[in-house]
């Protein structure tokens, strides 16, 4: 039967994946990635010779096929991203529905590990029973409906934001915030989890953007913010 492996993968630290992902990666016959390179390497790490095919947020028709192609042939594919869980704001998802659609009795598991969004919500100070992800943010169109969103969300949301733009994020927050006094906020916003300078900050609407000021903005960030 063919089999389409869903693959967690460390997010920094490589000592963070399950025996089973390993198990997977080295069983597969083939190991599907958003970049080989960084693939080969966390393959490389842990002895795994399997062969690495590209797949990524551009990849056209043609490899989805090729994909699928392989699943109709009986092998074993496993796929990964860059790093944590496939599909979690990382491409993937175009490439199941094709293989659900094509294949009838693939079976396709998850192989679940370590998540940015799961880590920062695991030492969050208040409970995350509920809450609203929402990836990360739009650059333009939908941006300041997306805050006016997060502003009037009764559950904390959480998102990923890139270095470049999470100070101007932050920014436009609190002036958003700003203009009714009476709304607040508590935050956690996170950086580089797992590895060397990972950098955990629990911060409010007065001192989110000072506190920022005074680590080295560098790294995917993810953001916890509640409304309180």
């Amino acid at each position: 039967m063919p089999s389409l492996s869903i693959v967690a993968t460390p997010i920094g630290n490589l000592s963070d994946i399950t025996f089973r992902a390993v198990e997977t990666l080295r069983n597969a016959d083939v190991v599907v990635c958003e970049d080989t390179r960084v693939t080969r390497k966390l393959l490389a790490h842990y002895g795994i010779t399997t062969p690495v095919e590209s797949f990524h947020a551009h990849s056209d028709e043609r490899k989805i096929q090729r994909i699928v192609g392989m699943l109709r042939e009986g092998k074993k594919v496993a796929l990964v991203s860059d790093a944590g869980t496939p599909l979690i704001s990382d491409p993937g998802n175009v490439l199941i529905d094709a293989v659900q659609r094509a294949i009838s009795d693939v079976h396709i598991t998850p192989i679940p590990g370590p998540s940015a969004l799961t880590a920062c919500l695991s030492v969050s100070p208040f409970s995350v029973d509920k809450f609203l992800f929402l990836g990360f943010l739009p650059r333009k169109n939908k941006r300041i409906k997306t805050f006016a969103a997060i502003k009037e969300s009764t559950v904390p949301v959480a998102f990923y934001e890139s270095p470049q733009r999470i100070e101007k994020t932050m920014q436009q927050l609190v002036a958003l915030y700003n203009e009714e006094p009476q709304k607040d906020f508590s935050l956690i916003v996170a950086k580089e989890l797992t590895k060397l300078h990972e950098t955990i900050l629990y911060s409010t609407k007065e001192t989110v953007c000072a506190d920022l000021g005074h680590i080295a903005v560098k790294g995917e960030f993810v953001v916890v913010l509640k409304n309180i």
